[in-house]
């Protein structure tokens, strides 16, 4: 592997212990970067730290964190003393439990990294960890110190390798009833959810993250192009929003729209060969009675 691993450490299971490696999985490193410039000179700005009250700047030996008690009012937390209470790095990811891959709620979901052999030694017992993971359809929930803090990692089985991702704590995941709330429970049933039904069947694809493409990039990168050559840049049309007036003509339309025949509301009567339906036997001889 040619990246650089961003932590080395081991990976515990019971007595089963095996050198690993973590890698960045997820980077912004490649996306478009701007620095603020003086219009004037063409000069890059810099930032600096100045005091609240008096403007002055200040000093980096000077600044120190705080944690704010009410307005205006901080307790003063000194480098060293931040140091002392950070958990200490035993470089170990330690498995607490393997849970179905099914359950898993990837709303808690951080960070993913790559997670690979530490070393040659490491190979054998790390494919007999990511295999016996595969086969079992589990995901282990490790935790260790990473980075300065105890994290929780979830570590599932991926190609030759793992995928170790950082979870989100309980208390920075926010509820869902809170932004549901306002959403009333409604049954759908019937040609509504048929052609809800059939608009989803004609757009059935494949996950694809290659198909998928940044238009802000590519915006910006087609300007700075633009204003190095000297072309305008033409103006952006702004969109029109929709008109829905009513629900079903907008399924129906959409449905069309997706390819193939929308299906029509259910009928009471078959019909067979686009011959008329049979009269039944009790039909006829009702009307030949009334007519006799």
């Amino acid at each position: 592997m040619v990246s650089r691993a961003n932590w080395k450490g081991f990976l515990k299971i019971g007595e089963l212990t095996c050198p690993v490696a973590l890698y960045t999985a997820v980077s912004t490193a490649e996306r478009i970067a701007f620095h603020t410039i003086n219009r004037a000179t063409g000069h890059r700005v810099r930032r600096q730290f100045v005091d609240e009250e008096t403007g002055e700047p200040v000093a980096a030996e000077d600044q120190v964190r705080g944690y704010e008690l009410g307005q205006g009012d901080h307790v003063t937390l000194e480098p060293e003393e931040i140091a002392a209470v950070l958990p200490q790095s035993d470089k170990t990811l330690a498995v607490e439990a393997f849970i179905p891959c099914a359950e898993i709620d990837d709303i808690y979901f951080d960070r993913p990294y790559y997670l690979a052999p530490g070393d040659a030694i490491g190979r054998e017992p790390f494919a007999l960890i990511r295999e016996g993971m595969r086969r079992q359809q589990v995901a282990a929930v490790a935790r260790a110190v990473l980075f300065r803090r105890t994290r929780s990692v979830l570590i599932r089985a991926h190609d030759r390798g793992l995928i170790a991702t950082t979870l989100n704590f309980d208390y920075e995941v926010r509820s869902a009833e809170a932004a549901f709330a306002d959403i009333p429970r409604m049954t759908i049933k019937g040609e509504m959810l048929d052609l809800a039904k059939h608009i989803i069947a004609t757009k059935r694809g494949t996950f694809d993250a290659s198909a998928f493409r940044d238009r802000y990039e590519a915006a910006v990168a087609e300007l700075v192009k633009a204003k190095l050559a000297g072309r305008p840049v033409p103006a952006r049309q702004p969109p029109q929003p929709a008109k829905v007036v009513d629900l079903m003509a907008a399924l129906r339309q959409s449905a069309a729209s997706a390819g193939g025949k929308a299906p029509r509301a259910r009928q009471r009567r078959k019909r067979t060969g686009g011959a008329a339906p049979a009269k039944s036997a009790a039909g006829e001889r009702h009307r030949g009675r009334k007519a006799g």
